[in-house]
C-alpha cells in the first residue's frame, strides 16, 4: 500500500517542512532523525528540529488546522478544527487511557515529554473506525525507541539530547539507549525537565514553573511467528503551576504498561493485539506553590486517581492496499476525586465518587479500489456503560454541599447506551494532484464530569475559564455528521494541501446558565456556587452546533538554498439551537517560513499571524482577543554525522500578546493581574544539543 504520509518536521520556528510527502490520510510529524521508512511511511527529511517549549501539545498545535490550548507549562490540550479535550483521540504509543485530574492537568500529550517524542501521527481530518469513537482526527505520539537491526550481531544505539530555555530558564535532558539485533531489542529510556517562572513583555506569570521526570524501558522480540513488545514507564511529575487553574500539580505518580503482538498467521492474514494498564495518582492544592487563600477554611488539597486497561485486536485480511480489517476493543476505567481541607481533617468531599465506567467496541474496514478512486470504508459499533457511587462527605462540610450529596446518591447514577460510527474516505491517485473527499458520521460518549459532577466547582475538563460548573446526568453521546474535501498537489518545487470541512454536531456538549434565572441564588446549586465565589453556575447540556472552515499547508522552493513554507487555518464555530458562537474557538493563524539550507546548516526566519477573535461565546462569557504577529529565528547546524546543534530565539522583537486560547490567571501577587488572560511567552533564547547512533 503506498500511503503518502506528510513528514513534518516542527521545530521553535518552522512552519511546515521542505518536500512534505503528502498523504490524504496522515500527517506525521518527525521530531528525531529520520528512522528507515516503514511501510506506510516515508520520511525525507535527514534530521528533526529543535522545538524548545516543553509542551508537546504546542508541537501538534503547528499543524493545519489545530491550536493550542495553553494551560500550563504542561498542561496543555491539543485543539482540532474548533474541538477539543476528550473529542480529539489521543494516544501515547498506540495506547489509550483515562487521565487523573478532573480539571485535565495531565491531558494525554502532558505524558509525551518532548525529550522521548520520536514523532507524532495526525489522522488528517478525522480517525479511522480502527482506532476507537471521536469526533475529530486521533493523535498518536510514538515515544524513542532501539528498534531492530538487519543482522544478528547485537549492536548498541542511542538518542539524546539536552536543552536550555531562557523565558523560564527551563532546562530538559532525555533519551534511550540499548541493544539490538535482527532478533531482540532492549533499550532504557529517560527524561528530566525544570522549569521556573515564564517571562513576558511586563515581568513573570508566578506559577509557570514545572518539573517532570520519566523513566522506563523498551522491548521486543521477534520470531518466524510475529513480533512480540513490551513496555513499562514511570512519571512523575513533581511541583508545577497551573495559573488558569484553581489548584496546581503537587505530584503526579503515573506508570503505564503496554504488551503487544503483530504478526502473520496465515497467507496475506495478519493479527495485532496489544494490551494496557495506566494507573494515575494526584494531588493538588491552592497553598503550596501559590499564596494560600486568607480564610483558612478555604485551603483545599484534592486528591484524584483513575485507573485505565485497555486492549485490542484486529485481523486484516489482504494485502497492505487492498484488504479487510475486523477486530474489537474495549477500554475499563475507575475514577475517583476527593477534595480536603489539610488543616480540618473533618473536611472532605468525593466531588466524583467511585465513578466506572467501560466500553466495548468491535469494527470493520475495507480498504480497497472502486472505479480507480482509492477507497476506506469504516463500521464501527461501541456499547457504552457508565456509573458513579455514592458521595461521602464529612463532618465539617456545610449544609448546602450535604443537600446536594444527598439528591445526587438518591438519583439513578448509570448510564449505557450505543453508539454508531460509519467514516467513507476517498482519495485518487492521479500523479503530481490527489483529490480527496471524505464522508463521516463520529460519536462521542459525555466524560464523568460532564454527566456526574454534582458538586458546583471549576472542575471543567480543562476550559480553566474560571466558570464554575455541574453536570448533567441526563447527557446524550454526541453525534457529528462530517463532510470535508480538498486536494494535494505537488510539482518538483512547489506543493499546496488545502481543506474544507463542515461538522454538524448534535448533542454537543456545552456549558449553559443553570437556570432561567442567571443571578439569582434560588437553588442550592446556585447557592453553594455563590459561596465558592460564583453566583452565575453554568451546567454541561446539549447544544447543537456546527464548525466549517478551511486549512491548507502550502510552500515553494525557489532555489536550491532557499524554501518557503506555510500553514493557514480557519474555522468558524457556530451554536445552531440558538445565535450564539461556540466557546473557546481558535481565532484565524498564518505562518510563513523562509529556510536558507547548506549541506551542514541552515536559517530560519518565521512569521506568525493571528488574527483577532471577535466571534466569542456570549452564553459562556468569553472575552474577545486581539491579534498580533510574532517573529522567530532558528539556526541547526551538523557538527557531524550524528550530532546537531539547534539555537533560535522566539518572538524575537518581545512583542506581547495575548493568545485566545490561553486560560485566566487565578494567583496573586503575580506581574499578571488576577482575572487577566494569561500573556504569551516573551523574548526568549533556546539552545539544543543531540547525540544520536
Amino acid at each position: 500500500m503506498k500511503t503518502f504520509l506528510g513528514s513534518v518536521a516542527l521545530s521553535a520556528c518552522i512552519a511546515v517542512p521542505a518536500h512534505a510527502q503528502d498523504d490524504p490520510l496522515t500527517d506525521v510529524i518527525v521530531v528525531t532523525a529520520a528512522r528507515a521508512s516503514e511501510a506506510t511511511t516515508d520520511i525525507t527529511l535527514p534530521d528533526g528540529a529543535a522545538v524548545s517549549a516543553p509542551d508537546s501539545a504546542g508541537l501538534v498545535a503547528r499543524l493545519p488546522g489545530a491550536a493550542l490550548i495553553d494551560n500550563g507549562g504542561i498542561s496543555g490540550q491539543v485543539q482540532y478544527r474548533g474541538l477539543f479535550g476528550d473529542r480529539v483521540l489521543i494516544r501515547i504509543n498506540d495506547q489509550r487511557f483515562q487521565t487523573g485530574g478532573p480539571n485535565s492537568m495531565d491531558p494525554p500529550m502532558h505524558y509525551a515529554p518532548m525529550p522521548l517524542i520520536d514523532r507524532v501521527e495526525v489522522d488528517r481530518g478525522i480517525g479511522p473506525v480502527r482506532d476507537g469513537p471521536g469526533l475529530a482526527g486521533g493523535v498518536n505520539a510514538r515515544l524513542k525507541q532501539v528498534d531492530f537491526t538487519d543482522t544478528s550481531a547485537v549492536t548498541g544505539h542511542y538518542d539524546a539530547s539536552a536543552l536550555y530555555r531562557s523565558v523560564d530558564d527551563s532546562r530538559a535532558v532525555g533519551g534511550v539507549a540499548g541493544l539490538a539485533n535482527d532478533r531482540f531489542r532492549f533499550n532504557l529510556l529517560g527524561s528530566y525537565e525544570e522549569g521556573e517562572n515564564m517571562r513576558f513583555p511586563g515581568g513573570r506569570v508566578r506559577d509557570s514553573g514545572f518539573r517532570r521526570d520519566v523513566f522506563g524501558l523498551s522491548t521486543g522480540y521477534r520470531t518466524d511467528a510475529g513480533e512480540f513488545g513490551l513496555e513499562l514507564r514511570r512519571q512523575e511529575t513533581g511541583h508545577s503551576g497551573n495559573a488558569p487553574f484553581a489548584m496546581d500539580i503537587i505530584y503526579f505518580d503515573t506508570n503505564f504498561a503496554r504488551a503487544s503482538f503483530k504478526g502473520d498467521v496465515g497467507r496475506d492474514i495478519r493479527i495485532e493485539a496489544g494490551f494496557g494498564y495506566a494507573g494515575v495518582r494526584h494531588g493538588m492544592d491552592n497553598h503550596t506553590l501559590r499564596p494560600a487563600p486568607a480564610n483558612p477554611a478555604m485551603k483545599r488539597y484534592s486528591y484524584a486517581e483513575a485507573d485505565s486497561f485497555t486492549g485490542n485486536v484486529r485481523l486484516t485480511f489482504g494485502p497492505d492496499d487492498r484488504h479487510l480489517s475486523v477486530g474489537g476493543d474495549f477500554e475499563q476505567a475507575d475514577k475517583a476525586v476527593r477534595i480536603t481541607n489539610p488543616d480540618n481533617a473533618a473536611f472532605f468531599i468525593d466531588s466524583l465518587p467511585g465513578i466506572d465506567l467501560s466500553r466495548l467496541g468491535g469494527f470493520a474496514e475495507w480498504r480497497g479500489a472502486l472505479g480507480g478512486i482509492e477507497t476506506e470504508l469504516g463500521l464501527r459499533v461501541d456499547h457504552h456503560a457508565v456509573s458513579a457511587g455514592s458521595p461521602v462527605l464529612g463532618m465539617a462540610v456545610p449544609a448546602g454541599p450535604r443537600m446536594l450529596a444527598t439528591a445526587f446518591a438518591k438519583d439513578d447514577r448509570q448510564w449505557s447506551d450505543e453508539t454508531v460510527d460509519l467514516v467513507a474516505r476517498l482519495w485518487r491517485e492521479a500523479g503530481a494532484f490527489t483529490p480527496r473527499l471524505t464522508l463521516a458520521r463520529k460519536t462521542r460518549a459525555p466524560n464523568p464530569v460532564e454527566r456526574f459532577a454534582w458538586l458546583p466547582t471549576e472542575a471543567s475538563g480543562g476550559l480553566a475559564d474560571g466558570n464554575i460548573y455541574v453536570g448533567n446526568m441526563g447527557l446524550k453521546p454526541e453525534t457529528a455528521w462530517i463532510a470535508e474535501a480538498g486536494f494535494d498537489w505537488r510539482t518538483g518545487s512547489l506543493y499546496a494541501r488545502p481543506t474544507i470541512f463542515y461538522r454538524r454536531i448534535d448533542n454537543y456538549v456545552q456549558g449553559v446558565p443553570f437556570d432561567a434565572t442567571p443571578g439569582v441564588a434560588d437553588t442550592t446549586v446556585e447557592m453553594v456556587s455563590a459561596m465558592n465565589g460564583d453566583a452565575t453556575p453554568l451546567r454541561f447540556a446539549n447544544v447543537d452546533a456546527e464548525l466549517y472552515g478551511f486549512d491548507m499547508d502550502f510552500g515553494a522552493r525557489l532555489t536550491d538554498n532557499l524554501r518557503v513554507d506555510g500553514v493557514a487555518s480557519y474555522v468558524r464555530g457556530k451554536r445552531r439551537d440558538i445565535a450564539d458562537n461556540l466557546y473557546r474557538v481558535a481565532p484565524p493563524t498564518l505562518r510563513l517560513a523562509a529556510t536558507w539550507e547548506e549541506a551542514r546548516w541552515s536559517v530560519t526566519a518565521e512569521t506568525v499571524g493571528t488574527a483577532r477573535q471577535r466571534k466569542v461565546s456570549r452564553t459562556n462569557g468569553e472575552a474577545a482577543s486581539s491579534g498580533y504577529v510574532l517573529v522567530n529565528l532558528l539556526g541547526e547546524w551538523t557538527v557531524r554525522p550524528g550530532l546537531s546543534l539547534s539555537a533560535g530565539v522566539e518572538n524575537l522583537f518581545n512583542r506581547h500578546y495575548l493568545e485566545h486560547l490561553a486560560g485566566y490567571n487565578r494567583v496573586s501577587g503575580s506581574d499578571v493581574a488576577v482575572g487577566a488572560r494569561l500573556p504569551g511567552a516573551g523574548r526568549g533564547g533556546f539552545v539544543r544539543l543531540r547525540a544520536a547512533y
